[in-house]
């Protein structure tokens, strides 16, 4: 048995928003670029390598490459191909945002992923599922600007977390494993930064684990860091993303 879905909001346009006339195709653009500008504004905000016209550019092109799609579609030309090809452009392009600092941190992941979606968003637009689009254009938004501060509370009450670690010599290593382990905490993985090999500084990335229960009960990683950064002996330390 074949399904057909109907748009609930092209319904309620009416049918010139489904058929390929100059108003369908300003209303997409229209909604392509507003939807675009508020991704890339929220992205912007926060200092990200892709803003305004990155988002607006990716919504944008998927947009009309599947209004094209649509056009060849009715004229008996079947096309099919241009969305997949939509999806590695925007791979492709999204990769590129990505990047791994000298502190072993990935930076750009979730732009890049946000403008893959933003691509998405445009191919759904392009074939006129408004209310699909609507949906997930929410759903992004949400997830970018109001889900993070959640994120953070979870993260910062897991028994697990890594550390980016400057001392002031390689000599102090071991009186800082003899304290962590005084704290309540363990050592899963340490290794060296390169990166920082002539700076006189020894740098290491550290996977920690809480194993006493007072401090689980108690404690966030922000105050643990408060208190490794207050040791003598240590130059600097935060907490890795």
């Amino acid at each position: 048995m074949i399904f057909l879905f109907v748009d609930p909001l092209s319904n309620l346009l009416g049918e010139w928003s489904t058929e390929i006339n100059i108003w369908s195709v300003l209303l997409k653009i229209g909604l392509a670029v507003l939807m675009g500008a508020v991704i890339g504004c929220e992205r912007a905000n926060k200092r990200h390598a892709a803003g305004l016209r990155t988002f607006i550019l990716v919504t944008l092109s998927a947009t009309v490459a599947m209004m094209v799609v649509s056009f060849l579609k009715v004229q008996g030309i079947e096309s099919a191909f241009v969305a997949a090809a939509i999806i590695i452009a925007a791979a492709i392009i999204s990769s590129n945002t990505t990047l791994f600092t000298s502190r072993s941190q990935i930076k750009g992941l979730t732009t890049s992923v946000a403008l893959w979606s933003s691509a998405v968003l445009g191919i759904t637009l392009g074939v006129g599922f408004y209310t699909v689009t609507v949906i997930g254009f929410v759903m992004l938004i949400a997830s970018l600007s109001l889900f993070p501060w959640f994120e953070v509370f979870l993260k910062n009450r897991s028994n697990y977390f890594e550390i980016h670690l400057e001392l002031k010599n390689a000599s102090y290593l071991k009186e800082f494993m003899t304290t962590i382990r005084e704290l309540g905490l363990k050592v899963d993985d340490i290794e060296s930064n390169p990166a920082y090999l002539n700076s006189g500084l020894s740098v290491y990335s550290v996977s920690l684990s809480i194993t006493s229960e007072e401090l689980k009960k108690y404690k966030t990683h922000s105050e643990i860091i408060e208190a490794l950064n207050s040791l003598d002996y240590v130059y600097f330390v935060e907490e890795m993303n």
